[in-house]
């Protein structure tokens, strides 16, 4: 009996990668994926089925906002019993934050999501996104004993697959964009793609259960030398604000001074979840290390071990938008719901 082929659905955002030239305006234009086995033949070649659906409005990735996740979530589960593997591509410039947000809407994944783009549009001759396309493809259809070998939402890029809620854009002009500074590749692509198979999610085998009830009440302060007591009241004073991720320096470091503990302190005491998140591209928040960071811990500021600040963010709209309380939000947000974190005991 022959083994029925791979199908795979590829998603089309937006973005860099999708733009060719209009041969009479020489402007770049969306790419027309009716003809993409004519742009590009070597698609043929893949022994499987590649599907393609574009949304109706493209857009920007620098528009992106939670409501388009919720849309590209709508389209996977609709489309989930019917392909092998999605392959998304989507403008570098929000990508973490969409992976980030598409791994806690999409609970008892166990199929791969992968994510990729470019730097250069695929109708420029030294484009990086036909490679980055091509091996997304061939990463999306990937089966070990007839089982997805990335049941998981990733990024790739530049030779490199990432965990997707692991990932920060770090670089605008290299080809390599992307950085998992605390986490390590779930595979490395060269003349073969060398998966690190104890690093990838395993499937559950459980049913696919989907979450778009996010809460976008959640907004990020970023600290700085001289950060004023005005600007730190006025975004904690936000109507309506649920939760604030607090990027702190180094290992959860932040001002002793007096008022700037009181306001939090408040804030906290006024039922505001406060989370902390290092600056770093890679280390993890350590409260009570450093004697800067031993009042956040006292006053209850939660830290965020070495969550990334696009996952933060998604997490937070996650957890707040399912209505646990705020004893629950706070023990999940101190837990690794989809690998987003290194706990350390």
């Amino acid at each position: 009996m022959m083994e029925e082929k791979v199908s795979l659905l590829v998603i089309y955002t937006g973005g860099t990668i999708g733009m060719t030239k209009d041969p009479v305006s020489h402007a770049l234009v969306p790419f027309n994926f009716d003809n993409i086995y004519e742009m590009m033949p070597v698609l043929k070649s893949f022994d499987f089925r590649i599907d393609f659906h574009s949304l109706e409005t493209l857009i920007d990735s620098s528009n992106m906002k939670p409501s388009f996740w919720i849309s590209l979530t709508h389209i996977i589960e609709t489309n989930y019993e019917l392909y092998d593997g999605f392959v998304v591509l989507h403008g570098s410039d929000t990508m973490a934050y969409t992976a980030s947000a598409l791994s806690f809407m999409l609970e008892n994944l166990n199929k791969p999501v992968i994510f990729t783009g470019s730097q250069l549009p695929m109708g420029v001759i030294r484009t990086d996104g036909r490679e980055n396309f091509l091996t997304s493809l061939e990463i999306a259809a990937a089966k070990d004993e007839n089982m997805p070998l990335v049941p998981e939402v990733a990024i790739y890029f530049e030779n490199h697959l990432m965990r997707g809620n692991r990932t920060t854009k770090f670089n605008a002009e290299r080809f390599n964009a992307f950085v998992s500074g605390n986490y390590p590749l779930l595979a490395d692509v060269g003349v073969h793609i060398r998966y690190n198979k104890n690093n990838i999610i395993k499937p559950n085998f459980k049913k696919l259960k989907v979450h778009i009830n996010l809460d976008f009440n959640v907004t990020i302060l970023k600290l700085f030398p001289g950060i004023s007591e005005n600007v730190v009241k006025s975004t904690l004073a936000i109507p309506g604000l649920k939760a604030l991720i607090l990027e702190t320096f180094g290992s959860g470091n932040a001002p002793t001074d007096e008022w700037f503990i009181h306001c939090l302190e408040n804030a906290i005491n006024r039922g505001l979840i406060i989370y902390n998140v290092t600056q770093c591209k890679s280390g993890s928040v350590e409260l009570g290390k450093y004697e800067t960071s031993v009042d956040l811990g006292r006053i209850g500021v939660i830290g965020g071990f070495d969550i990334t600040t696009e996952s933060a963010l998604a997490k937070l709209m996650y957890l707040i938008g399912e209505g646990y309380s705020k004893d629950r939000i706070i023990e999940l947000l101190q837990t690794s719901i989809r690998g987003e974190m290194t706990v350390e005991e």
